[in-house]
């Protein structure tokens, strides 16, 4: 593990290689799994809020579950707050497009303007799993066979999980961090890298 600020981060994050195959997998991340996306508790009263304008993105079946269930709901094994799913499915808030790779109905928003916030912070930041403690924040990578033309797409450009973060990681935790994270990781490639 590797400390950045009050972060623990793991070297994972530097050397595995990762990239969204979406062609291969289909978002089958959207899908799996026995509960919904994790979620701060700050984004339970963004999702109260943005839920109007984000309702003529979903399915019906999105509709209905986010309907009975509310816009988030708490894991059964370890009451952590997630996204509400589909009869034990799929995420209440993805969408499916024609050629069925899921998309996030929050994002479909967002992309149009409808709303300023663009999905769960977990979503974006995946295959990065955030732990939160009292005094540090845990940042670690997560294997998920789901993923596993990620995995190949990602050795095939040699993207490590980092880079291909890029994105949520400045928006999560600001652009100092992300320049300090990727001159880190060139020292620590530097002396363990390949």
């Amino acid at each position: 593990m590797i400390q950045i600020d009050d972060k623990l981060i793991s070297e994972d994050i530097f050397s595995e290689e990762f990239v969204c195959n979406l062609t291969k997998c289909k978002g089958a991340c959207c899908v799996e799994g026995d509960v919904g996306a994790p979620l701060d508790k700050d984004e339970l009263v963004i999702l109260d809020n943005i839920y109007d304008k984000i309702r003529p993105y979903l399915t019906e079946a999105g509709i209905k579950a986010l309907d009975e269930q509310g816009t988030w709901t708490t894991d059964p094994m370890d009451g952590m707050y997630v996204t509400p799913m589909i009869e034990d499915a799929e995420c209440a808030y993805v969408t499916f497009d024609e050629r069925g790779i899921t998309k996030c109905g929050i994002e479909k928003a967002y992309e149009d303007g409808a709303v300023d916030w663009q999905k769960p912070i977990s979503c974006h930041l995946y295959p990065i799993r955030v732990t939160e403690y009292s005094t540090f924040s845990a940042l670690n990578y997560h294997e998920w066979n789901v993923c596993s033309d990620a995995c190949t797409l990602g050795k095939e450009l040699q993207v490590p999980v980092y880079k291909f973060l890029k994105t949520p990681l400045t928006r999560k935790y600001g652009e100092d961090f992300y320049t300090t994270l990727s001159d880190v990781a060139e020292e620590w490639k530097k002396e363990y890298g390949n």
